[in-house]
């Protein structure tokens, strides 16, 4: 989510920004480069900053980062309107698409499920088949945090391991899910993590690239198929798809404004300090970025699939963002 640089050209004494399309873990590591002109002087990102990305950054020369929280997009599941609208869970999502399930013993196993029915039998009896984001593009990295891993927490054992943090009690829970010894020395978190965000590679989820309009087509062609990717890209093609209700409701830019829809996330931008000033502009779009006539509940951002912040919240990142307040050192 950018604001139009040829707007921002034409409302300015600036030449129009060059903007590259990169994922939001691609766009953080050319940022985190280094500093120079070479580098890019903001990138903006569908999560927020990994440890290990700011840590890149620090290594790099890297370290007077401004981070700014912009606003929210929705992840949806959706499918062509010639088939009818499907209602999900999280868990439905989880025993889908996850590589290993829970079996009937508890234990993990290879997952089992072909169809949408083998999951929930309140599903249709078709073959799953999911096109979806690369491990590159932060969608993927929202899906995997808000979708699969909230409903790997539905079973009570992987619950238990994603928040545990004594170790007697994290062994034996792992033994009981039939992990493998070497994971013993793990955190639970960590060990929760490499189970709940791990994807099967079995045909049943399909990583379409980083073009979600090759995914709309693709929905298009096959009323069967189910699609993952940012709300704007439903609101955009409306006319030919829907989104799947999860958890009861439905991924509209209201239900994702007031928290209602569950598989939600913020989005971000970052810019460098030390080119401001030796880069012309940069501070001038930062503050086009941040104003109520891109961002606000009725600014033109909000056209392009972006869910506004509440007022106040827009106004304290607006005030740090002009300030180019340091984000903090991650833990």
């Amino acid at each position: 989510m950018a604001i139009d640089t040829e707007t921002f050209g034409r409302k300015t004494r600036f030449k129009t920004p060059k903007i590259e399309s990169t994922g939001s873990g691609g766009g953080l590591k050319l940022f985190c480069n280094g500093v120079g002109v070479q580098h890019p002087d903001i990138t903006n990102a569908s999560r927020r900053m990994k440890k290990s990305e700011q840590q890149r950054c620090a290594s790099n020369g890297v370290t007077g980062i401004t981070e700014v929280k912009i606003g929210y997009d929705g992840i949806v599941v959706a499918n062509s309107k010639a088939a009818p609208q499907l209602k999900l869970t999280r868990r439905d999502l989880f025993l889908a698409l996850a590589r290993q399930v829970p079996g009937p013993d508890g234990k993990l196993i290879d997952n089992p499920y072909k169809t949408w029915k083998d999951v929930n039998p309140a599903l249709p009896a078709k073959k799953i088949e999911v096109l979806g984001p690369p491990p590159t593009l932060g969608t993927r990295d929202a899906f995997e945090e808000l979708a699969m891993g909230k409903g790997a927490q539905t079973f009570p054992m992987l619950k238990q391991l994603r928040h545990s943090q004594d170790p007697a009690e994290i062994k034996s829970l792992m033994v009981k899910l039939g992990l493998p010894a070497s994971a013993f020395n793990k955190k639970g978190k960590k060990v929760f993590k490499a189970v709940a965000y791990a994807i099967r590679e079995d045909g049943a989820y399909i990583e379409a690239g980083e073009n979600d309009n090759l995914i709309v087509q693709k929905l298009e062609a096959n009323p069967d198929a189910l699609g993952i990717f940012g709300f704007s890209f439903l609101d955009q093609n409306a006319d030919k798809i829907q989104g799947s209700m999860i958890e009861g409701e439905e991924p509209t830019f209201e239900n994702i404004a007031e928290g209602k829809y569950s598989v939600s996330r913020p989005l971000f931008f970052y810019a460098k300090k030390a080119h401001v000033g030796k880069v012309p502009g940069i501070s001038e779009y930062i503050a086009e970025f941040t104003s109520e006539q891109a961002w606000g509940d009725e600014g033109y951002l909000s056209e392009k699939g972006l869910i506004p912040m509440p007022k106040a919240e827009r106004a304290k990142y607006a005030a740090e963002a002009r300030k180019l307040v340091q984000m903090p050192v991650l833990k």
